[in-house]
């Protein structure tokens, strides 16, 4: 009897995509051929883009790409190397300088991408017989980056989202003489919630544990100038490192971590992540910097997101759908049933309106949602209309 498997049949056998494909409701992967920031093409036809973490639209400004347009002319396509060898430029360096500073840190190192900031940090730190302890709806990338510490023989444990009484019953496992890490988003990408940071430092110092808040969505959205969720709660000094991303509010490529500044060297020299990767293009630092320097500049920019974001949530809880508890750029309305997401989304998209879908494995079953996310550039019939297409499909579908 041949009991050989073959390692490709996981693949043969998935077609779950194909089949919704074949509904003409697949959600995912849709090519955008032109953007003009709170509107896009697809296909030939225009849509409000209401599903983008573009959250100043600075991806659309007109300074932002000519700064990276400058940068290619002057450094290439690409530095061609890892940070760690040949590939940092005077850029980078200037960028962790002015992020140090904007985030009131010692030191600042940056990442070619998102992902991959978590991925340097978390094992890096967390090592033989030290535990690593996260939110349960803590991003993807965290959570990949906290298997990755279990390999270096450290622990991996987690809390129900946002319960502090959780988190500090876990802490109370946990014995006094091994070093521990809290991971939390600080704004939770699904949901728009925001993290419980004022309990949470409390329960770090109670029990000796660092600090690595994940600010992603929070940067440009809340904290004093956008400084994001420690600066929210007063609690810059209280927590020991913040990471984030640049293809958020900065309208970029990459990621950046912010501590003190002996954490970030050991980071700097022991981070796999950075010392095997390319490091990030001249065209991307560029941008950043360029962004940077609008945001401290522009405040009003995240005055119109807020005000644009609570437009659309308070309209939406009006008309009668259930929404995630959120304060911030993201309105998640919960439609609960896998099918009946895609085909709302399906509709949306016909109206002209994207959105994004979220579905098992993403969440839980009953929370599949439609996850809105708005810009300071939105105009007010852009909202208007997200609101009425909603209103419209929303009854249609007898969700309302």
């Amino acid at each position: 009897m041949n009991t050989r498997k073959d390692l490709f049949k996981k693949c043969y056998d998935f077609t779950l995509a194909d089949e919704v494909k074949a509904l003409g409701i697949y959600p995912f992967f849709h090519p955008i051929e032109e953007t003009e920031g709170p509107v896009v093409s697809f296909g030939g036809r225009k849509l409000i883009m209401a599903g983008s973490n573009n959250y100043l639209g600075l991806t659309a400004d007109e300074r932002v790409k000519e700064a990276s347009i400058s940068a290619i002319r002057k450094y290439g396509t690409s530095c061609s190397g890892s940070r760690y060898m040949t590939g940092t430029v005077n850029l980078h360096l200037e960028l962790e300088e002015k992020l140090a500073e904007y985030f009131e840190k010692e030191r600042c190192l940056l990442f070619s991408t998102g992902y991959q900031t978590g991925q340097g940090v978390i094992p890096t730190l967390v090592q033989r017989g030290e535990y690593v302890i996260c939110d349960k709806d803590n991003h993807a990338s965290l959570v990949a980056a906290s298997i990755m510490a279990v390999g270096q023989s450290g622990k991996f444990v987690r809390f129900a989202h946002n319960s502090m009484e959780d988190l500090e019953r876990v802490l109370q496992t946990i014995p006094d003489d091994a070093g521990k890490l809290i991971v939390a988003d600080g704004v939770f990408s699904v949901s728009g919630e925001i993290v419980e940071l004022p309990r949470l430092v409390e329960l770090a110092k109670e029990y000796g544990a660092r600090i690595l808040i994940d600010d992603a969505h929070a940067v440009g959205v809340i904290g004093r100038d956008g400084r994001g969720t420690p600066s929210e709660f007063n609690l810059v000094d209280q927590v020991d490192l913040m990471m984030g991303t640049f293809s958020k509010t900065f309208g970029s490529l990459g990621g950046y971590v912010v501590g003190e500044r002996d954490v970030i060297n050991f980071i700097k020299h022991n981070a796999s992540s950075l010392i095997f990767s390319a490091s990030p293009t001249p065209a991307s630092v560029a941008a950043v910097l360029t962004s940077l320097e609008i945001l401290k500049s522009e405040p009003e920019l995240i005055e119109r997101l807020i005000v644009n974001t609570d437009y659309v949530r308070q309209g939406l809880a009006a008309a009668g759908f259930k929404l995630m508890p959120s304060r911030t750029a993201i309105v998640s309305v919960i439609i609960g049933d896998q099918m009946k997401t895609m085909v709302f989304w399906k509709k949306l998209f016909d109206a002209g309106v994207y959105v994004n879908a979220f579905i098992r494995p993403g969440v839980m079953p009953g929370f599949e949602a439609l996850r809105t996310s708005f810009m300071a550039t939105h105009e007010k019939e852009h909202l208007d209309k997200v609101i009425m297409e909603f209103n419209t499909i929303g009854r249609e579908l007898e969700i309302l």
